[in-house]
């Protein structure tokens, strides 16, 4: 059937879905006993058919993540969602985790955060709201995330405020995830130098993480997650592309996370991260 075809080589349909589900329970964005929305809405969605996510639902209930109860549907099983599990440390960390949109930077992000109960500070989450009526006060689309004014104009002012709130935390001894793009700043040995200046600063170690994601993955998170900003990435998808380095990497010693569709479970490189920053390893 054309349903089962895969989207990305050797990942069928239902197995894409099952894992962005599953990434998003495991984050906390999807949250203990909260009703999922139906198979067929999940179908439109995804652009696929309702027993496509039906079994997708089947691979997450046998993995105990899903739950179906009468009348109630299909809801999220997620009970140590609330589980305290601070991952106490001699000095602060900052872990900085960039990569391209829809590689799942926030989604590991909020992973860690779980993991560790440190302080998460995403740049959308952040300064959206702002970026959005500068960007309609400017003249331009609030999704708008390409043009000059967005990156010549609003980014460079997205990026201060961020950088603003993570020395806070910093200064204050706190442990700080902080998730964002970071192309440019990851490539730009002068930001590097300021930012280890400023963890040197603080008695802060430094851990950058880069999330990997081949392109046909990155389309189907983008299209998953059916937010506007990433309308016009999606609408001329091969012009995009042209400008995203699948083999970029930061210019400092570096954790790769690979978050495509074939690759591991997130919360297993999530584990075995924070196992890792435990042991001191870089």
């Amino acid at each position: 059937m054309a349903d089962e075809q895969a989207l990305t080589t050797g990942v069928a349909k239902h197995e894409q879905i099952a894992r962005i589900i599953r990434n998003d329970i495991e984050a906390g964005k999807l949250r203990h006993g909260q009703k999922l929305p139906s198979d067929r809405e999940q179908a439109e969605r995804f652009g696929v058919s309702s027993p496509v996510v039906a079994k997708a639902m089947s691979i997450l209930t046998a993995e105990g993540l899903v739950q179906s109860k009468p009348r109630a549907g299909r809801i999220v099983n997620a009970p140590n969602q609330n589980e305290a599990r601070e991952v106490e440390t001699t000095v602060p960390h900052l872990i900085v985790i960039g990569g391209y949109a829809g590689s799942g930077k926030s989604e590991l992000g909020r992973t860690l955060a779980r993991l560790t109960s440190w302080a998460m500070i995403d740049k959308d989450t952040t300064t959206r709201p702002v970026v959005e009526k500068a960007l309609e006060v400017l003249g331009t689309s609030p999704n708008d995330r390409e043009s000059p004014i967005y990156l010549n104009e609003v980014r460079p002012r997205e990026y201060e405020a961020m950088m603003a709130t993570i020395t806070e935390n910093l200064n204050s001894g706190s442990n700080v995830i902080a998730t964002a793009p970071f192309i440019r700043e990851l490539h730009d040995e002068a930001w590097l130098q300021r930012l280890q200046s400023l963890c040197d600063s603080t008695g802060t170690r430094l851990i950058v993480v880069w999330v990997r994601c081949d392109a046909e993955s990155m389309h189907t998170y983008l299209r998953g997650r059916g937010a506007a900003r990433d309308t016009s990435k999606l609408d001329s998808w091969d012009t995009y592309l042209k400008g995203v380095d699948l083999q970029y990497r930061p210019l400092v010693d570096h954790f790769i996370i690979d978050n495509s569709l074939g690759g591991a479970p997130l919360i297993d490189q999530a584990k075995d991260l924070v196992a890792k920053i435990a042991h001191g390893q870089n």
